[in-house]
This record gives structure tokens, sequence and C-alpha cells, in this order.
């Protein structure tokens, strides 16, 4: 890396390894006065003047030329055995104000040409401020422009979780009230992180964490150029403001906090984002650490994993009695009618869900009859009931819930299968409030690999719902699905009206029943489909 990079120099890209770059000797810059945060410089104030936080999560989709980059993120891939095989890659991009650096962040990601990408902004980060310090802002006495000003600890404990593809919360600071708004966004990690902002590399934790460190280097002068353009029309501000504001608050920063910080970068970036041949440099170093830590989604290790083993205890199958054999019969029939096959199907989740019902916590209660004579009987010990449906096919199972669990409350997942890795990915999630207090049924109508499932589980957990709360439904499931899931999440209740013996090579269920969303929804198979409802093709 040093090599190329050194070698490509000569056209306007610094190497920052080794702390020497352009800084010289300057005693300023012993990374020992980095030990945590830089020493305060005073109470002054840059003004910031929008409504609310940038996170540059937003929008979730990013269209490129190539392709649809999602940077809203999702959750890793995980091994047969569920757990993480790789971090995340993590670029911190450090530079003054308006240096370019969010320009530089984007021209990255679209060389790149990666499906995952989050872009995290420190301006979602700054402190809670004290009473006094919301009047200071108010008559704009306080600096946010100090290291100080950024909430460092929430930053580290963010990123290490980003890294590991755990899922976030990402606080909005509103910039009008000097405040955190109440609403959190919730992001996951990606196959890259880019991390932004004035002070990435003022911490020592902080840089831990980074990967890869670069700096974007721009000239004072079309800083301020910029900043005039953009506070001028977006803000509404007077030329005059705008330049005392950046002499007095935005450039003693800079030299004091910002620049130091060069020496800590791996790549230093003139000019910003016209520096192309930079960009290039990163995107080579990027794409072959990216290979290095590739990560496939291995259906052939989940296949072999655990063959010839005995089917868990963690699984209950629905009694094959003759009314449950028949019913099977029928909606395996490839010459049943579609209102056939609807109709045994939802007699068969009916009886699915209510069998699933039995294995809910129940504690004894005494009650009246209307007799006047006490009854001993049960009722559920929990808080409340969830039903999470795997879009699409899962969702079908939601009436049967419906009908037998009154108020209860519905939470969707979509996982899509990415046609070049197959590797399951997470592209929709919408989960009511306070799920990990809750008994979640997690439903689909069939289960071959187990991939989708993991990761639905994976994001349950993510979300605080304990492993021992959590039953998996399907109509139908393959052996080879049952073991994974069981294998990677043993507390993970498994229920289900049949179990297959066998997946093809293509990973369908034999003998099967079909593709269940294209039956139950009249719609026509495509050539590659798969019995894993919950993973469709992107």
């Amino acid at each position: 890396m040093a090599a190329a990079t050194a070698a490509d120099a000569g056209r306007g890209v610094k190497e920052g390894a080794g702390g020497g770059g352009d800084l010289g000797d300057d005693s300023n810059s012993n990374a020992e006065s980095f030990d945590r945060l830089l020493p305060p410089v005073g109470t002054t104030q840059s003004p910031r003047k929008r409504t609310t936080s940038q996170c540059k999560s937003e929008p979730p989709l990013l269209r490129t030329s190539k392709r649809t980059i999602y940077t809203a993120g999702r959750p890793p891939w995980y091994n047969e055995h569920g757990t993480q095989s790789k971090e995340a890659f993590v670029i911190g991009l450090g530079g003054g104000s308006a240096s370019g650096k969010t320009t530089v962040a984007r021209m990255i990601i679209e060389a790149l040409d990666v499906p995952w990408v989050v872009l995290l902004s420190m301006d979602s980060f700054y402190k809670v401020l004290t009473k006094g310090q919301q009047d200071q802002a108010a008559n704009n006495d306080y600096n946010f422009d100090h290291p100080d000003a950024f909430d460092f600890d929430l930053i580290i404990s963010t990123l290490k979780k980003l890294k590991q593809g755990k899922s976030v919360k990402i606080p909005i600071y509103d910039f009008t009230t000097h405040s955190r708004k109440k609403e959190w966004k919730t992001l996951y990690g990606a196959n890259v992180i880019i991390f932004e902002g004035i002070m990435a590399f003022s911490d020592k934790e902080l840089l831990k964490l980074l990967d890869m460190k670069i700096f974007v280097d721009t000239d004072s002068d079309i800083r301020l150029v910029r900043r005039l353009r953009r506070d001028i029309s977006e803000r509404g501000r007077e030329i005059e403001g705008v330049i005392k504001q950046y002499n007095k608050f935005v450039k003693p920063a800079f030299d004091q906090y910002i620049q130091p910080t060069m020496r800590l970068a791996d790549i230093v970036v003139p000019r910003g984002s016209g520096n192309t041949v930079a960009i290039d440099l990163i995107v080579q170093h990027v794409h072959s650490q990216l290979e290095e830590r590739k990560l496939r989604w291995d259906m052939a290790a989940l296949a072999s994993a655990h063959q010839c083993h005995p089917l868990p205890k963690t699984l209950s199958v629905l009694k094959n009695t003759p009314q449950v054999r028949g019913m099977h019969t029928i909606i395996r029939n490839k010459e049943t009618s579609r209102d056939e096959f609807i109709f045994y199907s939802k007699r068969l989740m009916r009886l699915l869900i209510e069998h699933a019902l039995s294995f809910l916590p129940f504690q004894s209660c005494m009650v009246q009859t209307p007799q006047g004579h006490d009854y001993e009987g049960r009722t559920y010990r929990g808080k409340q009931i969830t039903g999470v449906s795997i879009l699409r096919a899962g969702e079908t199972m939601e009436p049967a819930l419906r009908a037998v669990c009154k108020d209860v409350r519905i939470g969707t997942i979509l996982i899509q299968t990415n046609r070049y890795t197959g590797e399951p990915e997470l592209h929709y999630l919408r989960l009511p409030k306070d799920i990990s207090e809750d008994h979640v049924i997690l439903m689909d109508c069939t289960v071959s690999t187990g991939a989708a499932a993991m990761m639905a589980v994976r994001v349950l957990l993510d979300h605080d719902v304990p492993e021992d709360k959590i039953f998996l439904l399907s109509l139908l499931m393959a052996e080879m699905g049952v073991h994974s899931v069981a294998y990677a999440f043993p507390q993970v209740k498994i229920i289900t009206t049949a179990v297959d013996k066998k997946v093809n090579d293509l990973f369908r269920i034999i003998p099967g029943i079909g593709n269940f969303g294209d039956r139950y929804f009249g719609t026509d198979a495509p050539p590659d489909w798969s019995d894993e409802e919950d993973v469709l093709d992107a």
C-alpha cells in the first residue's frame, strides 16, 4: 500500500504513514497529545443552522450508473454455526469543515460498487447540552467545533456494534434547539462503513476501529468559498457574518485540533474530490481488503455440517394424524387448484399456530364460574405475543395468528438473496416497539437451508429479543434447515407440520411442496425459484 501511494505521490497523493507527511517535525503533532481529547480552547461558537443532523445514511438508497447501493446497512453474513466470520471494513474520513469529505465519501462509494455501505457522520453525535450550555448556544457562545462538543463514548460504542454487523440506534441532532430529538434511526453494519467528521482522528480508541484513515486536505481559501456559498444560499446569512464566524471559530479550531491529525492518516487527499488519482488508489486498496475478507453464504457447508445427526430436541412436529396427512397430500399435489391449495394451507396454518401456542409459558390461576364455584385454570405468563412474518410467504400465516391471538402485534422482515453471492440480505424491517419483552412467533411457510431464518433470528436477537422467547414456525422444513437453525440458535423453538429429509442441488426441498408463494398468490415461479420463500431473487 505504501509503495503504491508513494508512486502516485507526484500525481497528488500524499502518504501519511510514519507521521511525517508534509508537516515536518512540528511538536504539536506528537501522537501523545491525542491521548483522549485535545485540551479546551475556550467557549466560542461555530454557527449551525441546519434543522437536524444529516447522518449520511439518508436517504437509504444511493443509485449509481451501475447499481443501487443500500446505505441503511444490513446484518452480516453468518456461517453454519450462526457466528460472524469477519468484521466490516471501516474507513475514517477526516478534514476541515467544507473540505469535501462527504463528496469524497460518495465518490468512493460509487467507485467501490459494493451493494451495502453505511455512511455515518459525526454531526449526529453532538453531546446533550446542559441548560447553561443551551443558553450559551442560543447566544452564540458555545463552541461546536471543539472535541468536547462530541459524545465520543457513544461514537465508539456505535462503531463497534456497526463493525460487528449489529443494529445500532443513531441520534438525530436538532441544531435549532441544540438538542437530540426523541426519534433515533436504526442502522446495521455493511460491507464497508465510512465514518466522516472534522474530529474523526481525535480519539485514540476511535482510531483503533478504523481500518483505513483518509484526510481530505483542501486549501483554506476554497473551504471558505464553499462555506460562503453554502451559508449564503442555503442558510440565508450575510457575507460579513460568514467571514467573521469563519475567522473567529472555524479557522482556529482547524489549526489547533484538525490539521495536526493529518499525520495520523494513512492517505492524504489534496484537493478533495478533484483528486481522482487518489480516489482510484483508495478504491483499489479497499477492493483488495474486501477480497481478503470475502464472505460467501456457504450452502455446501450448511448442507454437510449436520448430516446423520438426530433431529434436535428443540424441534416439535405436529402429530401426523390422518387429517394432517390428508391436508399435506392435497397441498403437495401439483394438480391441486389454487383455491384448494389456499383453503387447506390455511387449515394447516391454524393447526400449526394452535400447536405452537401450547409451548408458551402458563401459570395457574383461580376463577369463579357463573355457578359460584372456583375453577383452577391456566393463564399466559408473559407480557405480550408478537408475530413476525418473513415476506412474502410468511405473511400468509398472519390471519391464522390473528384468529387465535387477540390483539397480537405484527412485524415484518423482508430478506432477499443476492443472486451473485448467494447470501441473504435484509431489505426491509418493521418491528413493534419494545419487542424485546415479548414472546415472538417468527413465521415462514417453507425453510430449506435455514439461511434466511437464521438471519431473521439474528435480527430479533439484535433487537434484544431473548433467544428462548423466539418460536420459528413453518408449514414445511427440510432436515438441513432444522439442523442449521438449531445448531446456530439452540434455544429457539422450531415448530412445523412436517420435515422432509432431502434438499437437491438447487436447495429445493424433496419431495417438497413447490414454490409456496407462487402457488398461494397465483404468480409464476421463475426458472431458478427456491423453496425458501423468504429468500427471493434480488
